[in-house]
């Protein structure tokens, strides 16, 4: 809600940067957000469509392949195109909307051309007639890096790429552009990795605990002799998936040796 306050005409980056967040520390984050986003697009308030844009478009940025499957699906993909169908929203929704839309629907054509989805449900809207011709996305057009970012982001700790950005984007030459805006999209690329390897190890980490302490748990009953059998099959399940998480949990550990306080979970 705060994210996408059309009261607000200027984005509130703070919340937005907080929302990806909840997205990536949350086991159920990817499957949620994009049915919050959805309601809050189809808004009929302006701003508010606006705003959860924005929001969307920086999950995408921000929250890795878990997030970019859901949004791939046509569950999701046809509550978007619910904004530009007459038979929806399409009458009442803002033209202003609706070609952020359609500019969003089609920037995911250009950049996953492996979601066949994606593509079906775009060429559908131009077969229709509602989407008449393709919006204008030019190479150099500049994609925005993640804003506000963690302060261990790549865009601040890898100071050679920045410096080179940094360089890239204050020149008028077309082809400087085109390089800064491949620049930015192997960095985004780089940064949603890392920021999966950090879900996928918190997920894990959550996991082994809870499962440990569920053990515990029987494994005290079972000193007591007080184990059904249903319990005892419980504690054989729950022993079977933890030796098949330990060797996962090795190689986390071992591609986090240079974060000690993640090291230490």
């Amino acid at each position: 809600d705060k994210a996408t306050d059309p009261s607000i005409p200027e984005e509130n980056w703070e919340c937005i940067q907080r929302f990806c967040d909840q997205v990536n520390t949350d086991i159920e984050g990817p499957s949620l957000a994009p049915r919050l986003l959805a309601h809050k697009i189809q808004s009929p308030q302006e701003m508010e469509a606006l705003h959860a844009l924005t929001v969307l478009e920086t999950c995408v940025n921000n929250c890795g392949e878990r997030f970019h499957n859901e949004i791939a699906k046509f569950r999701f993909l046809n509550e978007l195109i619910k904004v530009l169908s007459p038979k929806y929203y399409g009458t009442w929704s803002s033209e202003k909307v609706k070609s952020r839309v359609t500019e969003v629907i089609f920037s995911w054509t250009v950049w996953f051309p492996q979601e066949v989805k994606i593509r079906d449900a775009y060429q559908m809207l131009k077969k229709q007639g509602i989407v008449k011709e393709d919006p204008k996305l030019p190479e150099d057009k500049i994609l925005p890096p993640p804003s506000p970012r963690p302060q261990n982001s790549i865009f601040d700790t890898d100071e050679e790429k920045s410096k080179l950005l940094a360089r890239l984007l204050k020149s008028n030459h077309p082809e400087d552009l085109q390089a800064a805006n491949r620049l930015i999209k192997s960095m985004i690329k780089e940064e949603q990795e890392k920021s999966a390897k950090v879900s996928r190890r918190m997920n894990t980490i959550t996991e082994v605990s809870e499962n440990v302490k569920r053990m515990d748990e029987l494994l005290e009953n079972y000193k007591r002799q007080e184990l059904s059998k249903c319990d005892q099959e419980t504690l054989q399940t729950l022993f079977q998936r933890c030796e098949k998480l330990r060797p996962l949990l090795f190689r986390l550990a071992s591609e986090t040796v240079d974060d000690d306080e993640a090291l230490g979970k």
